[in-house]
């Protein structure tokens, strides 16, 4: 009930803690009214003071003016109903109503220089300096476009002042001068103090970030573009004080070809579209938005659905149009107001603007969108034309399949399209239709392998095998057949439509029987070729590594035979790893050595070197990394003298593995380096592009370069997240985020994590994955005193692993940590709740260390935010520490004893101090000396700050200034001894402080 003054102060202070927004606008408008109804002017201005800062920050800039008249009408009658502080913010806002006048187009220009004016003889009444009258007329001059040069130099040369807007916004202005100028690289130069967080405020550095994403992109710094997209996106997100920086954003996604996050940001603003009391705001907000659509509709994607005014659904067309209509009325009515086409040609400006960038810029984010836009750039042209006659196609696919060319692939698939349609006559020159259909066959086998689709793929391959048997391709359809049988070891889906879902058959006996015939096949077959040409009495030669003729008998199919043995053989061996048993082995090894030998005598040095990658493979896995180095150079030199480079990118990436293991990350980068190079050029559309840029991530990070391994765990998240692997995405993005964590850009971190679990899609990630994933988003929302979202993520994951059937530990720390962070949010009542539920759940599971740093921790809040009188609830805190350490063993090794009891004491001594009890709080603060003594050197620094309170303790509460001094004097030269100079200095500053008092 707002029946009383007082009441209604309640009210407006209860309101001045919560975020602007809807609520506290509304709030902030009852309560001025509800002020009105008392006699009371100072109540009154409080109220009036509280609803223009409602209306500023939420961007209702037609409403402000007018209760700022107000107030200064009050000011002028009642000027005794003012306090100090009230009396400066009427001087202060005078700069609120000129840019809140600027904003509204029907608002006289002639009116916007009254109030400029106005201002001037006011703070010239006072005796202010005049520097913020300056500024607000270069503000519109910038609006209007007319004498800025003049108005800059006036503003830029004259003192600050304390009624000068603050330094982070001034810097922003100037930045932008800077821009306008065409200086991207001095803005940038200008904005470092605000950009890299040494100086801000409550509109900083969010405003800037967004106005430096133009200037950072056009510059090639994208890097730092992608960095202030994140962190101040999240800072506008939303809020209709900030239309025109989300207008920027979506801006900056359409430059930087990151459309389908761009569709995001509007779903997650649309209402924006509804926030009309700032319309050059809005212009700004509705041009961004424009820039974005017009990208969409430019690149055919008129009916995409995107978010825009609720109420309706809309496509990217639809929209466009609404939006391009209202944009262009909002800009003429300015420069009609203004006298000057300055509003109309920055919007067409910004208009003409095309993407920056010829790639998407990695953000690193998991965008939900999933229409046509989500595509993030035009697919790569082919690094050959594909041959128009059918004729010609066929035959350099197949030259270039004879050759293991990964090119063959968009050959074989557009040889396909014209196979399969109506109407198709097969040209006789190709040999049979059989074979062109067996063939294709292959094709698709192969395809759904790299699929994972692997009883599909050993289907199709099956179906191969006879295609070519009645084409008769004995060679080729013994290779089918062999290929097929070998896959069997690695089936693993069986979820597929149609698809047999048991196990695949037994690598035993059976398997391996059937693996020797058909070796036994492949040396007859070879015997026969071998003995036709000696019944000619011809040398018969070198078996040729290829051979274009039907069913010839090639080196390359015979060695085949034997590489699907040994790859068989690997498979088998690496199921039993980390200890492969003895047979699994001796099979692998003595398959192996045989593909080796074979492909020596018969001079096929790419399958040389497939044997030794499979040697370097299998000791790579078992951990014997310097002989999977050997192993992996030798084949590389094998594949080099084959002429077939191709086939080395994979080694190339095993190889960098391996020396990621032996800390040689310089020369692991460039080989994955290359490895994707090679991949690109020799058009291997198979070739595992996303862990690859995993790898390459984990190598900057172990190089120290934080900038190219953020790249990279970006790219390789966007590529999972473009293959259909939520989780590899989510994984990579969880060690984004980490790598960012520790590199200070823990907020850029936070956006990471929260596009991963944003949406519904969340709920299809591995459920412990999205756990972990939630666990270090809710701490590294606390890490940026952002508590109450900390606390609804840990409370969201705390009624996840309540469902685990090992999960009461997990449960113990997040229900701990979730009461931490409700405590810190002032949410005392969850705070409470979440702590009682955090013991409930140690009693279940056990986590002494966890829950005695809570309640320690409980202790500690407890009194900063309740003070003295909550003293007796924060011991109780501390009695629950006091029983869960009892309940330790004596003989539990992993309990650190000196620490958990050290702790106890050192608080309580600090809680009984606050409560002035400090007879009390002097012993227990020895015995937390003594007990973090006990932990020898690993105890020292915090038995100086122990030390330290003791001595406070004794001197301001028990008035013995010399028993404090001589405590310190020996502390201090203690942790001299110790090496602990940092914590002998702040021992000796206190000493010297205590001292000089006594003297005093």
């Amino acid at each position: 009930m707002l029946d009383t003054p007082q009441a209604v102060l309640d009210a407006l202070r209860e309101n001045d803690g919560r975020p602007h927004g809807l609520h506290r606008t509304v709030t902030a408008e009852e309560l001025a009214e509800a002020a009105e109804a008392f006699d009371d002017p100072a109540l009154l201005v409080t109220a009036l003071l509280e609803l223009m800062a409602a209306y500023e920050f939420t961007g209702e800039h037609r409403k402000s003016p007018v209760v700022f008249a107000r107030l200064l009408k009050l000011h002028e009658t009642t000027p005794d109903a003012f306090s100090e502080w009230e009396a400066h913010q009427v001087d202060w806002r005078f700069k609120w109503v000129t840019t809140s006048l600027l904003q509204v187009p029907d608002m006289p220009l002639a009116t916007v220089h009254g109030w400029v004016d106005r201002m001037r003889e006011r703070y010239e009444d006072a005796g202010h300096g005049l520097q913020p009258v300056a500024a607000m007329r270069y503000h519109l001059a910038r609006h209007t476009g007319t004498g800025i040069p003049d108005a800059y130099d006036l503003w830029a040369t004259r003192t600050r002042t304390r009624l000068s807007d603050c330094e982070a916004c001034e810097t922003r202005h100037h930045a932008l001068h800077q821009v306008f100028a065409g200086d991207d690289a001095g803005a940038l130069d200008t904005w470092r103090p605000v950009l890299d967080g040494g100086v801000s405020c409550s509109d900083e550095p969010q405003m800037s970030q967004a106005h430096a994403l133009l200037p950072l992109l056009r510059l090639g710094r994208a890097d730092e573009a992608r960095s202030h997209h994140l962190t101040g996106y999240r800072q506008v997100r939303g809020r209709t004080g900030m239309q025109e920086e989300v207008g920027l954003h979506l801006e900056f996604c359409a430059l930087s070809r990151n459309a389908a996050r761009g569709v995001e940001i509007l779903a997650e603003n649309r209402p924006l579209f509804e926030a009309t009391g700032a319309p050059l705001a809005r212009l700004g907000f509705l041009t961004g938005t424009e820039v974005l659509l017009a990208l969409l509709a430019g690149e055919g994607h008129t009916e995409t659905p995107v978010g825009g005014p609720p109420g309706r659904n809309w496509t990217a067309g639809e929209l466009l149009a609404e939006v391009r209509e209202e944009a262009d009325r909002l800009a003429a009515a300015f420069d009609t107001r203004n006298g000057t086409p300055a509003a109309g040609e920055a919007r067409r400006l910004r208009l003409d603007r095309r993407p920056l960038l010829d790639e998407p810029l990695p953000l690193g984010l998991r965008t939900a969108f999933t229409g046509p836009a989500a595509v993030p750039a035009p697919a790569p042209a082919p690094a050959r034309e594909i041959p128009q006659d059918l004729a010609e196609l066929v035959r350099e696919a197949r030259r270039m399949a004879a050759l293991g060319h990964p090119g063959d692939t968009p050959l074989w698939d557009r040889v396909a399209e014209l196979a399969e349609a109506d109407g198709y006559a097969h040209d006789t020159s190709l040999g049979t239709e059989a074979r062109l259909r067996a063939e294709l066959a292959e094709q698709r086998a192969h395809a759904l392998y790299a699929e994972d689709r692997d009883r599909a793929a050993r289907a199709a391959m099956e179906e191969t095998a006879e295609l070519y048997e009645a084409a008769g391709m004995a060679w080729h359809a013994l290779v089918a057949r062999t290929r097929a049988l070998s896959w069997d070891v690695v089936i693993t889906d069986g979820d597929q439509a149609g698809e047999d879902s048991g196990d695949a058959r037994s690598a035993g006996p059976e398997l391996w029987g059937a693996l020797d015939a058909l070796q036994r096949e492949a040396d007859q077959l070879l015997e026969k070729r071998i003995a036709a040409h000696d019944e000619t009495g011809a040398d018969p030669g070198p078996l040729p590594a290829t051979g274009p003729a039907e069913g010839s008998a090639t080196a390359e199919k015979y060695l085949t035979v034997l590489h699907c043995r040994v790859f068989a053989a690997y498979h088998v061996a690496l199921a039993g790893s980390p200890e492969i048993p003895a047979p699994d082995r001796e099979r692998f090894d003595a398959l192996r050595a045989t593909l080796e030998s074979e492909a020596g005598r018969l001079g096929v040095p790419h399958q040389r070197g497939a044997a030794r990658m499979f040697a370097g493979d299998v000791a790579a896995r078992l951990g014997d990394h310097a002989l999977a180095e050997t192993e992996l150079r030798a084949a590389l030199k094998e594949i080099e003298a084959s002429g077939r480079p191709w086939r080395g990118t994979r080694v190339r990436a095993l190889l960098a593995q391996v020396l990621l293991c032996l800390d040689r990350p310089e020369e692991a980068a460039e080989l994955l380096h290359q490895a994707l190079a090679e991949a690109v050029r020799y058009e291997d559309t198979i070739f595992p592009m996303a862990p690859t840029y995993l790898l390459l991530g984990h190598a900057g990070t172990h190089t120290g370069d934080v900038t190219g391994a953020v790249r990279h765990f970006s790219e390789a998240a966007t590529r999972f997240d473009r293959e259909g692997e939520p989780n590899d995405a989510a994984d990579a993005r969880l060690q984004l985020a980490d790598l960012l964590a520790r590199a200070g850009r823990q907020a850029d971190a936070v956006a990471v994590l929260e596009s991963v679990v944003g949406d519904e899609s969340a709920a299809t990630l591995d459920e412990r994955l999205l756990a972990q994933t939630r666990l270090t988003l809710a701490r590294g929302l606390r890490a940026l005193d952002e508590h109450l979202p900390a606390a609804e993520e840990f409370l969201r994951l705390a009624d996840t692993v309540a469902g685990w059937e090992d999960g009461a530990q997990t449960l113990t720390l997040v229900a701990a940590e979730a009461a931490t962070s409700l405590a810190l949010a002032g949410r005392w009542e969850a705070a409470r709740t979440a702590y009682d539920r955090a013991f409930a759940a140690h009693a279940e599971a056990p986590n002494p260390p966890m829950l005695l740093e809570t309640a320690c921790e409980f202790a500690r809040l407890t009194m900063d935010a309740h003070g003295a009188e909550a003293a007796e609830e924060a011991l109780r805190r501390l009695a629950d520490a006091d029983a869960l350490y009892a309940a330790v063993p004596e003989d539990d090794e992993d309990f650190v004893h000196w620490f958990a009891r050290g702790s106890i004491h050192y608080r309580r001594a600090r809680v009984l101090a606050q409560a002035d009890r400090f007879a009390e709080a002097l012993p227990e603060a020895e015995a937390a000396v003594a007990a973090f003594a006990d932990g020898g050197p690993d105890g020292e620094e915090r038995r100086a700050e122990a030390v330290r309170i003791a001595a406070l303790v004794e001197s301001h509460g028990l008035g013995r200034i010399q028993g404090a001094v001589a405590r310190l004097d020996e502390a201090a030269a203690r942790c001299e001894r110790a090496g602990l100079s940092e914590a002998a200095q702040i021992l000796t500053s206190v000493r010297e402080d205590l001292a000089a008092g006594a003297t005093d």
